[in-house]
């Protein structure tokens, strides 16, 4: 998928900086503190030097959102309006696109259905529309968040389902029809429907509230867990609302499905929705690739203070910075947004924006009233908050917190720091105590490692120097196959002329000659690097994209002190007379030329040097089989014949060993 812009597909997950000629951002596959996820544009690829992930275009969608091979294609391809031609899937592909499809061609069609049974029918009119009419809702707004309506007849949306093929498992996995004495009913008759929707639009789920009051039934009903609908990474509202995020570096979290509809009809845009359940990891990090600032808004009731700090802790490792808005008891975001208006609601938000911390430490104090004990739990409990805020940017921030939270407890600063420390060391403690065995001695030998790098990267060279060496021909394969070498050939001609299939032991490196192989006898003249990057097959894809290299920038030292235009020159410039007449003596000439020749120009060295040692390497293996059967062979004739071979090989090693001198190994 060529035609996929890396950096625009990225950049709608990533936020990213410029830095030099690639781009730089807080990498989404782990948790860090200091960027270091870097997209090249002129590769097309992606690689964090935190945690290894790297890719193209294809495999980064594929991993961010757990899409298939051929569901990223279609998700491209629809993003970049391309037409694909489909290839032969295998079992595993095609069975999780078509359970991805079924569901989310299923989900269109209910959305639809229920959208019609609102706008157009009485029965949708009189009950969903005045519901929604009643809470203030225009149809614009309606029409936005595809609002419908699920009549009261027990199987309508079942049998309409079932009128156009739907499977009957189907409706059940996607909690649109159930099963009551054998036979498929509707799961969300006689409510009102809000559609749930993915980054790209397309509809994950339903959430359905109930019209009428009844101790029996749950006031919403939800989607269960399938395929393409994991409640704990998603926020309702989130498709409405990233580019509003974004622009605002703010988001504002509600609790209900109302409250973000309202407040888009009221133009606040950036607002989403947890659904009721208690903050998760994930969709903390939703929310963190487009802003650090995070404002809750809930009831002021306990309830709603109580939901406000739920999932508070999580949010503070995350590194966000949590304010929390209480609307007055009585009221919602929903109802309060009407009862204002827009500009005043906004007013109302600045304006009353607590510190979470500081908050909850209040309310906890107010409860705990003059029992001793209860205050001693107030302190662990603030103290075990604080310890969340462990980032080194984040530093200062805790401290702040300790002073004042100290001063609001009335106990000693250096006290509550040293309790929070040993929150901290607890954490750690218990989090190596969780790890399995294997993963606890890979941790403690990658310990061990770190602290004898400098002995551990020669030994590695020396051990895997064959491996290196073969990746290193790789690489220069994707990246230099296609230029002009000698004699009107090219440097992948030269490459293939020279080195045998038999000697390469890496399987990647095989499997990537071979399919570069293929590819010039089907006809292609050029292939790009890209052409491999962007390679259907994954592991050939990946692999390409690991030979590869980020360009390095300049550091301001080197263009200061060794480059060509100020370094070099102005020191030669300011030697004394006799200095300058002996730097430019014609014996010094080669030693010049050589500090002047570009990256470019080294080219054909390093090609020739990298070929030459897997040539050297199979001399060497050929030299040790045919001493083997030297000491087998009983025959004189064959023994001669075995000795002139030896003789032979023994020249020709000295003659590559000679021409390879140092080897490039880059």
């Amino acid at each position: 998928m060529a035609s996929a812009d890396i950096t625009d597909v990225v950049g709608s997950f990533v936020k990213l900086k410029k830095r030099g000629t690639n781009l730089l951002g807080l990498c989404p596959f782990h948790n860090e503190k200091t960027p270091s996820f870097t997209v090249s544009p002129s590769k097309e690829i992606y690689k964090c030097f935190g945690c290894g992930k790297s890719g193209n275009v294809v495999s980064f969608v594929m991993e961010h959102e757990k899409y298939s091979y051929p569901e990223t294609l279609k998700w491209l391809a629809q993003r970049y309006q391309i037409e694909i031609e489909e290839t032969q899937l295998n079992d595993d592909q095609r069975q999780a696109l078509q359970a991805a499809d079924s569901l989310f061609a299923l989900n269109q069609f209910a959305q639809e259905f229920f959208t019609t049974q609102l706008l157009n029918t009485e029965e949708g009119k009189a009950i969903g529309m005045s519901y929604f009419e009643e809470r203030g809702f225009r149809k614009e707004i309606i029409q936005k968040f595809q609002l419908g309506y699920s009549p009261e007849q027990r199987d309508a949306f079942t049998q309409a389902a079932l009128k156009q093929q739907f499977n009957p498992d189907l409706l059940q996995k996607a909690g649109l029809s159930n099963n009551r004495y054998d036979q498929l009913q509707d799961n969300y008759r006689s409510r009102v429907i809000f559609p749930i929707h993915n980054h790209s639009g397309k509809v994950l789920g339903f959430g359905a509230r109930i019209l009428t009051s009844t101790e029996k039934a749950p006031k919403y009903i939800n989607t269960p867990e399938n395929e393409i609908y994991v409640k704990s990474k998603i926020l309702y509202g989130s498709y409405f609302a990233r580019q509003s995020i974004d622009k605002a570096n703010e988001c504002l979290l509600v609790e209900g499905y109302t409250d973000v509809v309202s407040l888009h009809q009221a133009g606040i845009e950036n607002v989403v929705a947890s659904g009721g359940t208690a903050l998760t990891i994930d969709q903390l990090r939703l929310i963190k690739k487009y802003t650090k600032n995070l404002t809750i808004i809930y009831d002021g009731d306990q309830a709603g203070i109580k939901a406000a700090l739920r999932g508070l802790d999580l949010a503070l490792e995350e590194g966000l910075e949590v304010k929390l808005v209480l609307i007055p008891d009585g009221d919602d975001p929903d109802s309060y947004v009407n009862k204002l208006g827009p500009s005043q609601f906004r007013t109302f938000v600045d304006a009353n924006k607590k510190d979470v911390i500081l908050f909850q430490l209040e309310v906890a104090l107010q409860e705990a009233g003059t029992d001793t004990a209860q205050k001693a739990k107030v302190v662990n409990r603030i103290a075990e908050s604080i310890s969340r805020i462990n980032k080194a940017e984040d530093f200062t921030k805790q401290q702040d917190y300790i002073k004042q939270c100290a001063n609001l407890l009335k106990i000693e600063e250096a006290g509550l720091h040293n309790l929070v420390n040993k929150y901290i060391r607890d954490r750690i403690s218990q989090q190596e105590k969780r790890l399995p065995t294997n993963e606890a001695k890979t941790f403690e030998e990658n310990a061990r490692q770190s602290q004898e790098n400098e002995f551990n990267d020669a030994t590695f060279v020396l051990l895997f120097k064959d491996e290196l060496q073969e990746k290193e021909v790789a690489r220069i394969l994707l990246e230099f196959g296609s230029r002009n070498w000698e004699n009107g050939t090219s440097v992948a001609d030269y490459i293939f002329e020279e080195i045998d299939d038999s000697i390469l032991e890496n399987e990647s490196v095989l499997q990537l000659f071979k399919a570069y192989q293929q590819e010039k006898r089907n006809g292609r003249s050029s292939i790009e690097s890209q052409y491999f990057v962007h390679h259907s097959d994954q592991q050939l894809s990946a692999f390409a994209v690991s030979l590869l290299q980020f360009p390095h920038e300049e550091s301001q030292r080197w263009k200061q002190d060794f480059s060509q235009a100020t370094g070099y020159q102005s020191t030669l410039f300011e030697k004394s007379y006799e200095e300058f007449i002996e730097t430019l003596a014609p014996e010094k000439k080669e030693s010049l030329l050589n500090y002047l020749q570009s990256e470019e120009d080294k080219t054909p060295e390093a090609i020739r040097s990298a070929v030459h040692y897997l040539k050297l390497k199979k001399i060497k293996r050929m030299l040790i089989d045919n001493q083997k059967d030297l000491e087998n062979e009983k025959d004189n004739q064959e023994i001669k014949i075995l000795l002139q071979t030896h003789e032979h090989l023994k020249k020709m090693e000295k003659s590559l060993a000679d021409a390879v001198g140092s080897v490039i190994i880059r």
